[in-house]
């Protein structure tokens, strides 16, 4: 067992617990705090992609169910959509992490910032979607339509990671007439599911650092519950233009790692 945090000097450490408090208050407002998060973990002397990324996810777990718990304390999103919805998402979690082994996430990557533009724009030039809850769907289709979106989506943060709670939220927004607000809650439950996914997958290949992945879940979760309780006293208003701004980060994030891969 790793544990990681023999290798860490004082300001990397410090670099670490403040990216994950960060990464925490965002990933419970609108999601994307791997944006922050797996920046720090690379500052960690000596960790290979695949150490970051399954402790990224270890850390991240803390911060989301602290986060789902303070939203179903204070939302009270409705489970009979969000619990098989994860179910779902867990299971393609797993897939995208094991396809994640084997193809370069960079095959993926224009696609996503086709996906993201898009998203931002949506949101950008619909100033009233998202600000009420008025479902698109009712019975057997309002179940299908979740679950398989939490099947899309959970596989693709198996397979990539950034910005899983963007998409789930902008999903749960569009596709399905939530408000930002109860889509964030609902998201949560969901992002919660799909970490757990991919470290179903990690965890046998020994790739976690114990001791930093503690570290960061800890921040991570001080960060998660802080987040979570402004997004509700704000409300979906205050979500949407986090939302933007998060998506526009990671358009800027993946758009670079496409330009360095292909042109630079």
């Amino acid at each position: 067992m790793e544990f990681g945090l023999e290798s860490l000097g004082l300001t990397t450490l410090l670099l670490i617990v403040l990216a994950g408090f960060a990464a925490g208050w965002v990933d419970a407002v609108v999601g994307g705090g791997g944006l922050i998060q797996l920046p720090a973990l690379l500052l960690v002397p000596g960790i290979t992609p695949v150490q970051a990324l399954a402790t990224n996810k270890m850390g991240s777990i803390f911060g989301t169910a602290t986060s789902a718990a303070t939203y179903y304390r204070r939302v009270g999103p409705d489970l009979k959509t969000a619990l098989p919805m994860a179910a779902i998402a867990l299971a393609g979690s797993f897939g995208g992490a094991v396809l994640a082994a084997n193809l370069p996430a960079s095959v993926f990557k224009p696609i996503i910032v086709t996906a993201l533009v898009a998203v931002a724009l949506f949101t950008a030039l619909k100033p009233d979607v998202g600000g009420i809850t008025a479902l698109r769907h009712d019975g057997h289709k309002h179940y299908v339509v979740a679950c398989l979106i939490g099947a899309i989506i959970g596989f693709y943060d198996g397979l990539i990671g950034p910005g899983t709670g963007s998409f789930l939220v902008i999903a749960l927004v569009s596709a399905m007439g939530y408000a930002f607000l109860e889509a964030s809650a609902k998201a949560k439950i969901v992002n919660m599911a799909t970490n757990a996914g991919a470290l179903l997958f990690f965890l046998p290949h020994g790739s976690i650092l114990w001791g930093v992945g503690l570290l960061l879940g800890a921040a991570n979760m001080a960060g998660g519950y802080l987040g979570a309780r402004t997004a509700v006293k704000q409300g979906s208003r205050f979500v949407r233009v986090v939302f933007l701004l998060v998506v526009s980060a990671l358009i800027i994030k993946l758009g670079y790692d496409v330009w360095q891969e292909n042109f630079a």
